[in-house]
């Protein structure tokens, strides 16, 4: 089981596609064949990133969508949470009321610490960094 979907790598293709232009307008045909994405994938997802603040559109025949905010504001966490829903480890971690064993259950605890060290790893990495080809701190060959 994958934890990112296919539609969310789609995502962050299309977004550093769209932060090496520099606010330049591009079509999604064009953006779409660019970051090698099938086309009626790239407008559904466009339109969630737009839908949430994180491109703008301009319509008619020189329109297209661009970043709407600037690559340090645009956290991976994020993308992921508007492309394809809330990232848990397990459906114990989604409240209260996702798990009748969750106030005794021995397994509950550790997942909710990964989670929010996956959660904080996710927050750390910015569509700047991607861009940047920056590597992740704490993170080498050997530890991988």
């Amino acid at each position: 089981m994958n934890l990112l979907r296919q539609n969310t790598d789609y995502a962050f293709r299309m977004l550093v596609g769209l932060g090496k232009r520099h606010g330049e307008l591009v079509n999604v045909r064009e953006l779409a064949e660019e970051c090698q994405v099938p086309q009626q994938y790239a407008a559904k997802i466009m339109q969630k990133l737009h839908d949430e603040g994180i491109v703008e559109s301009v319509m008619g025949p020189r329109g297209g969508f661009r970043l709407a905010r600037h690559p340090a504001e645009i956290d991976l966490f994020e993308v992921i949470r508007i492309v394809q829903g809330p990232v848990v480890l397990n459906t114990c971690l989604l409240g209260e009321c996702a798990c009748e064993r969750q106030g005794d259950c021995p397994v509950t605890g550790k997942l909710a610490g990964l989670q929010v060290i996956m959660e904080a790893y996710l927050r750390g990495i910015t569509l700047d960094d991607l861009l940047a080809g920056k590597p992740v701190e704490g993170v080498t060959e050997r530890t991988i």
